[in-house]
């Protein structure tokens, strides 16, 4: 035996009942009633508490790949600015206006070739880490 209760739900959340409903071939009443169990069901509270441990724990995994590749990015900004200023003398006044000229050229060539790697789906920075196995010497034992 049931027992009947009339219940009112906001519009958009009824739309939502019954596009689910139609979707599950299941009745309206049929998915209010399993939703009003799963919610006072004692291990709802677990199994949501649960679900938010998992998505927490996968946003921490992407937050720390997050922090490393910023560090690893700015490192290697930090080297490559040390490396060319340190060995790249000042220029003459009378060069500076060719050398411009060719930093534009090279930069415009820069920005293709980085166009053309992202739309491939490169990144360089997955790329170090093959270029670091490819460098280190083979254990000879």
């Amino acid at each position: 035996m049931r027992d009947r209760m009339n219940v009112y739900f906001p519009p958009e959340l009824l739309k939502q009942i019954s596009d689910l409903a139609d979707r599950k071939k299941l009745s309206r009443s049929a998915i209010v009633e399993a939703a009003v169990a799963s919610f006072l069901s004692p291990d709802g509270a677990d199994r949501r508490e649960a679900a938010f441990a998992r998505r927490l724990d996968r946003l921490s995994r992407q937050m720390q790949r997050l922090e490393r590749d910023v560090g690893l990015t700015a490192e290697t900004l930090a080297l490559f600015i040390r490396f060319w200023l340190t060995i790249t003398p000042p220029l003459p006044n009378d060069a500076q206006a060719a050398a411009q000229a060719k930093g534009r050229e090279r930069f415009e060539g820069f920005v293709e070739a980085l166009g053309r790697r992202l739309q491939k789906g490169q990144s360089f920075l997955r790329d170090i880490p093959e270029d670091i196995r490819r460098q280190e010497p083979a254990d000879e034992t």
